[in-house]
């Protein structure tokens, strides 16, 4: 019993990635719920453990698209090294950079920081085409089978066969959030977002945590973004729009902060929702607006929390409410 507790919430992970197959008809829409929760769970280690509104996370989506896709089609990397160019170069040292200038400002100006860094990456994109492919994005990118030192281990040809892909990495990356979170670094950060001065008296560095908060959040960014541009088999400038760190961030206060598998909750229903509204109505961005709306005045610790609540008025909950310990 003290072990389904302990991984409780990795099981509902698993969970969701053998019931978005039973459940859907098309692969790509369930690999996208997938992808776009890995996202989400980085922007929780900064926004819902850190205290950090960043947006500037739509840099490390885009860097991870365009390094992946550079290193498939112009390097011809395999697989692997991809993804690792992808995570290490395109988003962990981008996120470092960022992190170092935008961790020295508080509030209203840690925003600022981040979203004119957001404009400065995407102009960037914008103005070297001959590298990201500008306006147009980086076209053709492939999806090589999955090989080991040249033994081919499985296709991704196939919608399905890529989502079962990206559910092991999905996984994985849960695993790793959940670890990062439970462990002292994780109830560090959360010291530092409950009250940064006095977790400074104590003895820590909160520059330092913060920069480690950001370059693990650009890492798993970083992925997801590598991930999308092989789902969609383009990189596009959109990627690194700032209006990715809006949908991100978006999806995490949907989701509920503080919590990992808030997350996942919160991009399986902007994906899904988005989805369903676009096929009744061409204006259908003002629907999600008006929903987005209600959610911030009745549900302001997002799907997480109205699950708390609706369980603790069944009577089977605990008087406080689960994963508590990380709102506190």
């Amino acid at each position: 019993m003290e072990m389904l507790k302990r991984y409780r919430f990795w099981l509902l992970a698993l969970g969701v990635t053998l019931v978005l197959p039973l459940t859907m008809r098309s692969g790509t829409l369930a690999t996208e719920v997938l992808v776009y929760a890995m996202a989400v769970m980085a922007c929780n280690l900064l926004l819902g453990y850190t205290g950090l509104l960043s947006f500037g996370q739509g840099i490390f989506f885009g860097l991870g698209s365009y390094g992946l896709g550079i290193a498939l089609t112009r390097l011809a990397l395999p697989l692997p090294l991809a993804l690792v160019l992808a995570i290490v170069l395109g988003a962990a040292a981008a996120a470092a950079l960022v992190g170092w200038f935008a961790i020295r400002q508080r509030g209203t100006y840690f925003v600022m920081l981040t979203l004119a860094f957001a404009q400065m990456f995407y102009f960037l994109a914008y103005t070297t085409p001959d590298l990201t492919g500008g306006d147009n994005g980086l076209l053709d990118i492939p999806r090589p089978p999955v090989s080991l030192f040249g033994t081919e281990l499985g296709s991704l040809a196939g919608p399905w066969q890529f989502y079962g892909f990206v559910a092991v990495l999905f996984l994985l990356v849960f695993f790793l959030v959940l670890r990062v979170t439970e462990s002292v670094f994780g109830r560090t950060l959360l010291a530092i977002r409950n009250n940064e001065e006095r977790a400074q008296a104590v003895g820590y560095n909160v520059r330092y945590f913060k920069l480690m908060a950001f370059v693990l959040s650009g890492a798993i960014t970083g992925l997801a973004g590598a991930l999308h541009a092989m789902l969609m088999g383009i990189a596009p400038l959109t990627n690194i729009d700032y209006h990715t760190s809006e949908m991100i961030l978006i999806m995490t206060v949907i989701g509920g902060t503080g919590n990992a598998f808030a997350s996942v909750l919160g991009a399986a229903f902007y994906v899904l929702l988005s989805d369903w509204l676009s096929t009744l109505w061409p204006r259908w961005l003002m629907l999600l607006g008006f929903l987005l709306i209600a959610v911030s005045l009745f549900i302001p610790r997002g799907l997480w929390g109205l699950g708390e609540m609706l369980w603790r008025k069944m009577g089977r909950g605990p008087a406080k409410p689960i994963g508590q310990e990380e709102q506190a």
